[in-house]
């Protein structure tokens, strides 16, 4: 059974940073079958924020881009995501997956097979 458990939410203000952390178990950071990620949750939907392949190749979101920064320590069953100058509408619950498949927009949401979520603040 996969397990995610996430970490590293916050409150800060606009322009700070937080780290968010991603260990996972029960699976291989190097599997070719999946990538890792990061989802965001509006009401109940979801909006993909960043991923990244078992190769280590990223994709941003539009509004991540320039901001955020995905990476993976395989070693550690862990993807991060590095969240710079981080501003108000940024504030949600985020959400880390693996999956075969990434949509961009998932609804209804979270999954089951996500984690559990962490929320991040960001205050104007």
């Amino acid at each position: 059974e996969v397990q995610l458990v996430e970490s590293g939410g916050g409150s800060v203000q606009a322009g700070g940073s937080l780290r968010l952390s991603c260990t996972a178990s029960g699976l291989t950071f190097d599997d070719d079958d999946f990538d890792m990620g990061w989802y965001r949750r509006a009401g109940d939907e979801c909006y993909v924020v960043s991923r990244i392949s078992s190769s280590g190749r990223p994709f941003y979101a539009n509004s991540a881009k320039g901001r955020f920064t995905i990476s993976q320590d395989n070693t550690k069953n862990t993807v991060y995501l590095r969240m710079n100058n981080l501003k108000p509408e940024d504030t949600a619950m985020y959400y880390c997956a693996a999956d075969a498949v990434f949509a961009d927009y998932v609804v209804p949401c979270p999954k089951d097979t996500w984690g559990q979520g962490t929320l991040v603040t960001v205050s104007a």
